[in-house]
């Protein structure tokens, strides 16, 4: 395999044989690869171009003005992660971004509520570029209606009702944004802009800009998703491969930090389930199920179907810095 498939999300949208044919592609995809570029999606270049310009202007500012946001700051995992402060596998990334979630008001805490109540709460906004806080919510809107018509797609491909995922979802959907920078370096010091992980949630919608660096592992090795502007590299996370009973597999990726001399911008919008839920199994036909493998779990790291507990997890282990300011009377309970 060269480059990832491409899918038009308009034939989707078109319906009649347009929409069996993507759904078709859709599936295959889905189950061989893991990922795939969408075009025709519906978000305007304008937008997407001004995101990007505005991820620039913060990372661009000094880093006083950056750190006023620090995540460390935040039990709720937002705000600004400098450069090697975020780890994959207990490496640190060189990388340095801003993490969004839904904007939701804290929950009290009196010992009584589930661990994971912790991670509702607000987001942290940088003063130095208001501008930002529109443009983040507006995205946010933007990709959270495209996921749940993709989750749809996903749905009618496994020959579901297209409501199949929606209780797990619906009313309260939970995503994460991660706007990102990632600055040249010295290969040949350490080429791990991302170490090699599967995404947590049901799916990922990335847009990069001009730089190449996402690489996906596949059976004939790792293969890079060079950027398609106007479009989002799309990929299934391990939420869906749970459901599907490992009908649907979440795949192996990694970003390599580019050159010295050049950087490279990505934002990651991570669209999960409810995080009072737990994901079921769906009950797939008969001829689909029997092709189901099983989840792939990661003994070191593995998955858990209690949604809020799974996401805490992850995110005490990708932050320890938050995790030992905010989370230290609990860390004995996930090994940490």
């Amino acid at each position: 395999m060269a480059t990832l498939p491409t899918l038009d999300f308009q034939d989707y949208v078109a319906g009649g044989d347009r929409r069996a044919s993507f759904l078709k592609t859709l599936g295959e995809t889905a189950r061989e690869v893991g990922f795939f570029y969408l075009t025709g999606h519906g978000v305007p270049l304008e937008v997407s171009d001004g995101l990007v310009s505005l991820a620039r202007k913060f990372f661009a500012l000094p880093q006083a003005e950056k750190e006023a946001i620090d995540i460390a700051n935040s039990p709720h995992f937002r705000g600004y992660t400098r450069i090697g402060n975020e780890h994959t596998r207990g490496r640190r990334d060189w990388r340095q971004q801003i993490d969004f979630g839904v904007d939701r008001p804290a929950i009290p805490q009196d010992g009584q509520q589930p661990l994971w109540t912790r991670l509702q709460g607000p987001n942290q906004w940088p003063a130095a570029l208001p501008e930002l806080e529109p443009a983040v919510r507006d995205w946010q809107a933007r990709l959270e209606a495209v996921s749940v018509q993709l989750l749809e797609a996903f749905a009618l491909a496994l020959e579901l009702p297209a409501d199949a995922f929606s209780a797990i979802y619906r009313e309260q959907p939970n995503h994460r944004l991660k706007v990102i920078h990632y600055p040249g370096r010295d290969i040949a010091e350490d080429e791990q802009g991302v170490g090699a992980h599967k995404d947590g949630g049901f799916l990922t919608l990335l847009l990069q800009d001009r730089q190449a660096g996402l690489q996906v592992e596949t059976d004939a090795g790792w293969v890079t998703a060079a950027p398609i502007r106007g479009s989002f590299v799309v990929n299934i996370g391990e939420l869906l491969e749970l459901a599907t009973n490992g009908y649907l597999r979440a795949t192996t990726h990694r970003v390599v930090a580019p050159p010295a001399g050049v950087d490279r911008i990505s934002i990651a919008f991570f669209f999960a389930a409810r995080l009072d839920t737990e994901i079921p199994l769906v009950s797939l036909p008969a001829h689909l199920a029997a092709l189901a493998r099983g989840p792939a779990s990661d003994p070191l790291n593995p998955m858990f179907r209690d949604t809020g507990l799974n996401q805490l997890k992850q995110r005490l282990r990708s932050h320890p810095d938050v995790a030992q300011r905010h989370y230290a009377d609990i860390l004995h309970q996930f090994g940490l």
